[in-house]
């Protein structure tokens, strides 16, 4: 378990563009509302290659950047691997544990108490509860529901619509996929499995910077308006987020008996009926573990939908929304902060109600 979760956060670390953007506003050099709490923000590889690419129209430079970014991870994956094969105490891991548990759990810290403060309150003191009333937790949120530059309903509506469609396919595709590949024993079932297994250590900035042009083609041919779209958008997500829903899901039907199958069989079922019947709801408990991982993925991303909705367009979910808002009142802190809690409120409920079955699940589809 712990190897999966630390190459999962390892991989996800190394890809980190959303944060980055939001909090250097893109330049990698650019100070925050922390005052003397903060020094001037980092760049790091990820967002290097999307500002070489895009602000600096230099796409060759950019694309070099990006191999060279899937092969550093790619090395770094493996040592890792290797790593926590080796016995490591207890103690250490545990003591390990509650550091990493504090350091990823501070910036929520610091949205959540701001969000009960105004403008000056965060200025003057950001990092306690100095200031902090729920009166003013209720106006910032009147302020930001309300505000016509952010239009929070619109683009809630938008990424849960995005967010549901995409995961009903990503489960039903995904897992007739994964039981394709698991119930026939051929070279070419090993070679696309091991095709969706290496595509997981692939950084989403290599493949980025033909993303844009590749789905306007492909839209041209098909007569769909691929980009700028809730369809286009799901798409892709279907593609990038199949590799982890096959992986999870491959490794859960080999511990399903193929005799049940067999059975199906000899009573005249068909194989879609077999799938639909019998495997299917006996994937219930994965699919659960997949719908939510790759949720909050969905959810949560701010690159995807920057590149194919536009920063300035109609559609908008609500990562791209919040971080228009921030261009917005680029001062007034109290509301960005704010907008970025109501973001992340659904996926904090869905987690903490089936973090139980998160585990179980990934557990269950990495070992059987």
């Amino acid at each position: 378990t712990i190897t999966i979760c630390t190459f999962l956060t390892l991989t996800s670390a190394f890809k980190q563009f959303d944060v980055n953007m939001a909090l250097t506003n893109g330049t990698g050099s650019v100070t925050s509302f922390f005052g003397n709490y903060l020094t001037n923000g980092t760049q790091m590889l990820a967002l290097n290659i999307y500002n070489t690419a895009i602000s600096k129209n230099n796409y060759a430079l950019g694309q070099a950047k990006a191999i060279l970014f899937f092969i550093i991870l790619a090395a770094v994956s493996i040592i890792q691997v290797r790593i926590s094969t080796k016995k490591t105490p207890k103690v250490v891991l545990t003591a390990v544990a509650i550091v990493i548990a504090a350091y990823i759990l501070s910036p929520f810290y610091l949205v959540l108490i701001n969000t009960f403060k105004n403008a000056n309150g965060i200025v003057a003191n950001p990092v306690s509860f100095a200031g902090a009333s729920f009166a003013q937790f209720k106006t910032n949120i009147s302020n930001v529901v309300n505000n016509s530059n952010f239009s929070f309903w619109s683009a809630f509506g938008t990424s849960a619509i995005i967010t549901v469609v995409s995961l009903v396919l990503l489960a039903l595709f995904g897992g007739m996929a994964a039981w394709v590949i698991c119930r026939n024993k051929t070279k070419w079932s090993t070679a696309i499995y091991m095709t969706f297994i290496a595509s997981m250590t692939i950084p989403f900035q290599v493949v980025m910077l033909p993303l844009v042009s590749t789905f306007r083609d492909v839209g041209k041919f098909l007569g769909i308006n691929m980009l700028q779209s809730i369809p286009g958008i799901v798409f892709a997500y279907c593609g990038f987020g199949g590799a982890m829903t096959v992986f999870i899901l491959t490794g859960f039907i080999k511990g399903i008996p193929y005799e049940l199958e067999e059975a199906a069989a000899i009573d005249g079922c068909s194989p879609e009926g077999t799938f639909f019947r019998i495997i299917l709801p006996l994937l219930k408990p994965v699919i659960v573990t997949v719908t939510i991982l790759n949720g909050m993925w969905i959810w949560n991303d701010y690159l995807l939908p920057s590149l194919m909705l536009g920063q300035n367009g109609k559609v908008k979910t609500l990562p791209v929304a919040v971080q228009a808002f921030v261009g917005s009142y680029v001062k007034q802190w109290d509301l960005i902060l704010t907008a970025a809690l109501l973001a992340m409120i659904p996926m904090i409920i869905v987690f903490l109600l089936a973090q139980k079955q998160i585990m179980n699940g990934m557990v269950e589809g990495a070992i059987k």
